[in-house]
C-alpha cells in the first residue's frame, strides 16, 4: 500500500523552472517504479516521464526531453521532477504514480491527487 502527495506546483513565468516533489508513504515504495503524468485542461490525461525503482533508469516522452528530469531518494520515500525551461503548454496538473514496469510500459498502481502547474506566456 502506497499513498502519495504532490506538493511544489504554482505560478511561474515561461522560461522559468520548477521543481515538483512527491511524498510516499508505505514500506514497499523503493519497490515501485514512480512517475509523471499531467492533463491539461480540456485533454486527456497524458504520460510524462517514470524512473525505476534504484534511479537508474528513466523515460522521457519527447516534449519534455532536456528540460525535465525526474529523480527519487528512496531514503526520503521522495520522487522529484525538475521541470526548466517551461512553456505555457506545460500548464497541467501533474500527478505522481508508482506502478510497474519503469519505462513506456508503465502501469501505475497508485495516484496522489496532482498538483496544478500554471505557465504563463
Amino acid at each position: 500500500q502506497v499513498q502519495l502527495v504532490e506538493s511544489g506546483g504554482g505560478l511561474v513565468q515561461a522560461g522559468g523552472s520548477l521543481r515538483l516533489s512527491c511524498a510516499a508513504s508505505g514500506r514497499s515504495f523503493s519497490s515501485y517504479a514512480t512517475g509523471w503524468y499531467r492533463q491539461a485542461p480540456g485533454k486527456e490525461r497524458e504520460f510524462v516521464t517514470t524512473i525505476n525503482w534504484n534511479g537508474l533508469y528513466t523515460y522521457y516522452v519527447d516534449s519534455v526531453k532536456g528540460r525535465f528530469t525526474i529523480s527519487r531518494d528512496n531514503a526520503k520515500n521522495t520522487v522529484y521532477l525538475q521541470m526548466n525551461s517551461l512553456k505555457p503548454e506545460d500548464t497541467a496538473v501533474y500527478y505522481c504514480a508508482a506502478g510497474n514496469p519503469p519505462g513506456r510500459a508503465f502501469i501505475p498502481n497508485y495516484w496522489g491527487k496532482g498538483t496544478l502547474v500554471t505557465v504563463s506566456s
